[in-house]
């Protein structure tokens, strides 16, 4: 069995992955290992914040671990809020603020084309390996449904018309930006046995 860190304290995302892993992959979590502090998010891309987290923990704890991070890229917006997805609106990362904002700035755009773009960066013997999923959709023009987190009420992927907030988590999953990175995250490591 594989054991790996999630570098993550966030509960919505562990349950989302939890979902998709094999019993072949032995998750830990942040807590799981002792680690409380707020790993620093100080890259100017997706990509860049995600190896941050996951060698920041391969280097500071000894775990293998692999870290995602995700961002919500608006064509009208010239890709905002991107890499500041989680703290579009202030550095409190209030999900409700966030969409009030994107939801206020696209008032007058007719265009609400968007993606999720999410990044997992694997850190295994030091060795890193990232893994890519992008989602594209529409903005809402306002928000629908209770489930899911982030921008999740705001966001219709392409086909549906429903939210992610308004999925089930098993049918989320299985289409979106984090679920695509994640099955390739998983076909790597089955990969490797």
């Amino acid at each position: 069995m594989i054991e790996l860190v999630f570098a993550t304290n966030n509960e919505n995302k562990i349950k989302e992955i939890n979902a998709l892993l094999t019993n072949s992959i032995k998750l830990l979590s942040l807590k799981d290992i002792g680690c409380y502090e707020d790993i620093p998010e100080t890259a100017d891309t997706i990509e860049g914040n995600a190896i941050l987290k996951a060698k920041y923990v391969y280097e500071k704890y000894g775990y293998n671990c692999f870290a995602d991070d995700t961002g919500l890229e608006i064509k009208s917006l010239n890709g905002e809020p991107g890499v500041y997805s989680a703290r579009y609106a202030g550095e409190e990362k209030n999900a409700d603020k966030n969409m009030d904002k994107v939801l206020q700035k696209l008032t007058h755009y007719s265009d609400r084309t968007a993606h999720f773009k999410t990044v997992v960066a694997l850190v295994i013997n030091s060795k890193i390996t990232t893994f890519e999923g992008i989602i594209e959709g529409k903005i809402t023009k306002e928000k629908h449904g209770k489930d899911g987190f982030g921008y999740d009420p705001i966001f219709k992927p392409n086909g549906y018309e429903i939210t992610f907030a308004e999925m089930p988590l098993s049918e989320k999953n299985n289409i979106s930006h984090r679920g695509r990175a994640v099955k390739k995250l998983i076909h790597f490591l089955n990969s490797k046995k």
